[in-house]
């Protein structure tokens, strides 16, 4: 049997269900956490099933990663992760790992580079492997080998989603967040560049610098780019996914010691 690696970013898929389930009626916080919990193992085992998974981990964030140290104000405006639910991870953490599933929290390292980094191993050596987020960074990533699933619409996202969804191709994302920016996680993008320039910018030309020596490019978009090449720069680096973290561990550790019903 071939291997079959399943990634799921966890905060992703928990604070999803969190949101849903802290709506509903409960006689307790406690008892609200515990069908949260429940779910969530639910999701998992679901997972399993569906992907034909030999190899499975679920990734927490660390502390603060580099991109905060790389620029100040990285998520500044994203509000808190909710105190119970902050509280109740652990609960989380033990309600995953009951699946059988391997849980990891990096100490300061995102996610997503981990995943991706796992993701491109797995790819590199020819192992098929799922990415289970909503978060669009993966989305560059989809190949041969690396799929993306979104749990909760049931849709695995392919190049056809991607250009449908931003107007532009997978390969032009990077430089198309770049531009554009991201809102969601306060990356900054070009000043005065929006989502319909960036689209015209990445479609038009191979690379910025190119665009840049095109003496037929509207004199303020050049103006705006040459004036903020450095936070075009700097949002490229915070939107793409590092896939070269020191994991400590290997795949071998990653398989699923028991079947999951």
């Amino acid at each position: 049997m071939k291997p079959q690696l399943l990634l799921i970013d966890a905060l992703n898929l928990i604070r999803r269900i969190y949101a849903v389930d802290a709506n509903q009626k409960h006689h307790s916080d406690a008892q609200m956490i515990e069908a949260c919990c429940s779910r969530v193992a639910h999701a998992c085992k679901k997972l399993l099933k569906s992907s034909n998974a030999t190899h499975a981990i679920a990734v927490f964030d660390g502390d603060r990663s580099w991109r905060y140290h790389f620029y100040k104000d990285y998520k500044h405006s994203r509000a808190p992760m909710p105190q119970m639910l902050k509280d109740a991870l652990v609960d989380f953490k033990t309600a995953i790992e009951q699946t059988g599933i391997v849980v990891f929290e990096p100490v300061n390292d995102e996610a997503d580079d981990i995943i991706a980094t796992l993701a491109y191993k797995a790819s590199s050596n020819q192992i098929s492997n799922i990415v289970v987020s909503t978060d669009k960074g993966f989305l560059p990533h989809i190949g041969s080998y690396i799929t993306v699933y979104d749990y909760f619409k049931k849709l695995y996202l392919d190049e056809t989603s991607i250009k449908e969804r931003f107007g532009v191709e997978k390969n032009k994302l990077v430089d198309f967040w770049a531009l554009a920016g991201d809102k969601t996680n306060d990356i900054p993008g070009v000043k005065g560049i929006g989502t319909k320039s960036a689209q015209q910018l990445v479609n038009n030309y191979s690379s910025i610098e190119q665009a840049l020596e095109d003496d037929s490019l509207t004199p303020s978009i050049k103006n705006k780019l040459a004036a903020h090449m450095d936070m075009y720069v700097i949002s490229k680096h915070l939107v793409s996914l590092r896939t070269d973290i020191n994991l400590g561990f290997s795949l071998k550790q990653l398989r699923l010691g028991r079947v999951v019903l």
